[in-house]
C-alpha cells in the first residue's frame, strides 16, 4: 500500500518531462490514453514551451518506440490519445506549438486533445 501511495505522490505536470502523469485504457473509446497536466498558468516562456515539447516527445516515444508494447502487450496496436489538461487556456505561442504537435501526431494516428479546466469566475455588478 505504501508503494501505491508513493506512486500517487510522484511529481507530475509538464515540468516533469520524463514522467507519464496518467496512463490507462479509455473504456468508452478503447483508446490507450496518456494524460499530461499543466497546473501552472501559461506565461509564454521559452522554458514552459520547451517542457511541453519534451513531455510530448516522451509520450510519443513511449507509444511508438516499443515501450508500450513491451510493458503492456495487450494494448499493442490500439489507437492512442494524448490529453493535455491545463489549468488555464494556453496562450498564443503554446497554441501554435500544440497545433503543430496535433498535425504531426495525426500522421501517426495519435489523437491530441487539450482540455482547459479553468474555474468558473463569478462576476457581480456594482
Amino acid at each position: 500500500m505504501a508503494q501505491d501511495e508513493a506512486a500517487r505522490k510522484k511529481p507530475a505536470g509538464i515540468g516533469q518531462t520524463g514522467v507519464i502523469d496518467l496512463f490507462g485504457l479509455d473504456p468508452k473509446t478503447g483508446e490507450v490514453l496518456l494524460v499530461m497536466h499543466e497546473p501552472r498558468p501559461w506565461d509564454g516562456s521559452e522554458l514552459q514551451l520547451f517542457q511541453l515539447q519534451e513531455k510530448f516527445n516522451a509520450y510519443v516515444s513511449f507509444l511508438l518506440d516499443g515501450e508500450l508494447a513491451e510493458a503492456h502487450p495487450e494494448l499493442a496496436g490500439k489507437n492512442a490519445r494524448i490529453e493535455l489538461r491545463c489549468a488555464t487556456m494556453p496562450e498564443a505561442r503554446a497554441l501554435d506549438l500544440l497545433s503543430a504537435i496535433h498535425d504531426q501526431l495525426a500522421l501517426q494516428d495519435i489523437r491530441v486533445e487539450v482540455l482547459v479546466q479553468e474555474k468558473a469566475v463569478v462576476a457581480t455588478a456594482l
